[in-house]
């Protein structure tokens, strides 16, 4: 099949988050089975310094209507790998920017014009290089214009150019809602501009247009394809995706095996197995020793690598605070985002020095050193449509701490409630539910024989892009 991915991130060119890495896990894996793959992603700044982009092997201009205005813009075309291309849709005044979508206290004030340039022009890439798409994948709202945009050029220019669209939400919580005034930049028939198109409470709603338009919309884990057509997870939308209810599925996102295992991960000071698990206790006083800890230290290790934002659970973490303030424990936190809660996290990492750390910043190799080197990983998210550290953390036989809800629910069984299967401690999002799994924590690092038990298990599980891949696979096959 030949395969477009059209995304805001694609690692490692650009990563703020899980969307990057399982783009570029699920573009890769495709690639290596076979597959014609390509992928198009914003001209980040990052990306063009990347060796890869400045070894393009193809560079065009495209010129793109934003509104009444014309605009023109670049594509730099790359394969960082056999039968994968990146396509970079650069224009400076857009994507020339440190960070993809704002500066850390608030949105960009042109999202909108900058991902409908970047949507328009990956379609515009798209017929200017004859593709011809088997299947074109757009993910989240930075492309949740695509199907519904193809559709539109293919009627204008008498072209087609995919057989089918798939629509991948990530994430229902960030849905790219804008005034109505924006709603001329995309070009569309004016009737798409109501109730059953785009138009939202007044304004527009891009995420919706991906949700009603593209063939077949996916999740990132069965779990979250279920709440989200719920009030309470669903965000506003969950409305329209009941619409879509026939035509929608969730699958499970994989990790990427050759990045995310003990065994041979490079950025560990020693790889280790669950046939030998002696290299963990090195990364552990390694752990320790990044943060001034004393290495002797023989109690629980709490590790947590998130963005320090509402969904993650922060308050319900903040709540808790006695028990790493008073218990024999050390809490290393690693990631940044909102900054009340960066304030938060640093006020009592100061009240504890020698018991609780904050690292507030993105660092891959510290991120794979407290999967590697921390006892348990806490993800008490408020709601999670997939999640990846929960998967990388029984790789790692570090034990997740998750919340019970969408994806973590879907990939960690309770120790408690099922000793034969579990592979890690699960409660509902809470203050209570996450006290209480704190406490059960210490019960089972108490137990040496069952704790070994429950990493064995978590580490022999199969969370590879292979099976996911799998899914993905038949789906499109399917739809086609």
């Amino acid at each position: 099949m030949k395969i477009v991915h059209v995304a805001s991130e694609l690692f490692p060119y650009m990563k703020t988050g899980g969307l990057a890495d399982a783009v570029a896990s699920l573009a890769g894996t495709m690639a290596d089975r076979g597959h014609e793959v390509a992928v198009f992603l914003p001209g980040y700044r990052s990306a063009l310094d990347h060796p890869g982009a400045k070894s393009a092997e193809r560079t065009f201009r495209i010129r793109i209507e934003l509104g009444s205005e014309l605009m023109s813009g670049e594509v730099r075309v790359f394969s960082p790998r056999k039968n994968l291309r990146v396509h970079l849709i650069c224009r400076d005044e857009y994507f020339d920017r440190r960070h993809p979508y704002g500066n850390g206290e608030r949105d960009y004030e042109d999202n909108a014009d900058r991902f409908i340039f970047f949507a328009k022009g990956a379609i515009e890439a798209l017929r200017l290089a004859d593709l011809q798409a088997d299947v074109v994948h757009a993910h989240d709202w930075q492309t949740s214009l695509v199907p519904l945009l193809l559709r539109d050029a293919e009627r204008r220019h008498g072209v087609t150019l995919a057989m089918k669209t798939v629509f991948t939400i990530h994430n229902i919580a960030f849905q790219g809602v804008f005034p109505s005034r924006v709603f001329p930049r995309t070009n569309l028939p004016e009737e798409l501009n109501n109730i059953d198109g785009l138009e939202y409470y007044n304004q527009i709603n891009l995420l919706k247009g991906g949700i009603l338009f593209a063939d077949r919309v996916t999740t990132v884990s069965p779990r979250y394809a279920q709440e989200i057509q719920t009030p309470e997870f669903g965000c506003g939308l969950d409305g329209v995706v009941q619409t879509r209810a026939e035509d929608i599925k969730g699958l499970l996102n994989g990790i990427d095996t050759a990045v995310w295992n003990p065994a041979v991960d490079a950025l560990l000071p020693a790889r280790y197995s669950s046939a030998n698990m002696a290299g963990k206790a090195v990364c552990r006083t390694a752990l320790l020793k990044s943060q001034s800890f004393d290495v002797k230290f023989t109690g629980p290790i709490y590790g947590m690598v998130c963005r320090l934002a509402e969904q993650k659970g922060i308050d319900l973490l903040l709540a808790n605070a006695d028990f790493f303030l008073n218990q024999n424990c050390r809490l290393i936190i690693l990631g940044s985002g909102e900054k009340r809660y960066e304030e938060a996290l640093q006020a009592l990492a100061a009240r504890a020095p020698q018991r609780i750390a904050l690292c507030a910043k993105h660092d891959e190799t510290m991120s794979h050193l407290i999967e590697g080197g921390s006892d348990f990983f806490m993800m008490p998210s408020l709601f999670e449509p997939c999640g990846l550290n929960q998967m990388y953390s029984q790789a790692y036989g570090t034990i997740p701490l998750v919340s019970r809800v969408g994806g973590l629910a879907d990939t960690v069984t309770d120790a408690d409630t099922d000793p034969v299967n579990g592979t890690g401690l699960t409660f509902p999002p809470t203050n209570a539910g996450l006290a209480d799994g704190l406490q059960r924590s210490l019960l089972l690092f108490a137990d040496k024989a069952r704790l070994a038990a429950v990493q064995k298990r978590g580490m022999e599980r199969d969370f590879s892009w292979a099976q996911a891949a799998a899914a993905y696979e038949q789906l499109y096959q399917d739809s086609l």
